[in-house]
């Protein structure tokens, strides 16, 4: 398959354009692929309040009853909770690791095991989470693509 990148000036719509002989589950999977990378959550820093792009968050993150949105370089304050974010941002390759974190997959740079039946996944950003051993069964079923199940 042939692929093409233009850049466009700021200010202009981005787009995704397919071109295909036929509307294949290979051309299906891209297009819910580019589609699920879309959208956003919204975040406060210092009571502003800011619309973090999903693709921007590496983790989202519930600690003594607050959620913080981590990005590279910034951490969003949000009024949701965590439990609120998951089934929703599934379909978007976030996937539960522990009680308290969603991971953003498409962040991860490595996954190797760790003790006790757990994991650690290296994010692009040089960071570590531990993936706890309760969640390890979901994430292989999440890596492996396998969008059957329910927890």
């Amino acid at each position: 398959m042939l692929t093409k990148l233009t850049k466009i000036e700021r200010g202009d719509p981005e787009r995704v354009e397919i071109f295909c002989y036929a509307v294949t589950d290979e051309v299906r999977e891209i297009v819910a692929f580019v589609k699920s990378r879309q959208g956003k959550l919204t975040g406060s820093i210092d009571d502003r309040q800011y619309e973090v792009p999903l693709t921007d968050i590496f983790y989202i993150e519930s600690v003594d009853n607050k959620v913080f949105l981590y990005t590279k370089d910034k951490v969003y304050e949000t009024k949701q909770k965590i439990y609120e974010f998951e089934s929703v941002l599934k379909a978007k390759h976030y996937q539960r690791i522990s009680k308290s974190m969603l991971l953003n997959l498409m962040k991860v740079e490595s996954i190797r095991p760790a003790l006790n039946g757990r994991f650690s996944a290296v994010l692009r950003s040089g960071e570590q989470v531990i993936i706890t051993r309760k969640y390890v069964p979901d994430l292989k079923r999440a890596l492996k693509g396998d969008t059957e199940y329910d927890r």
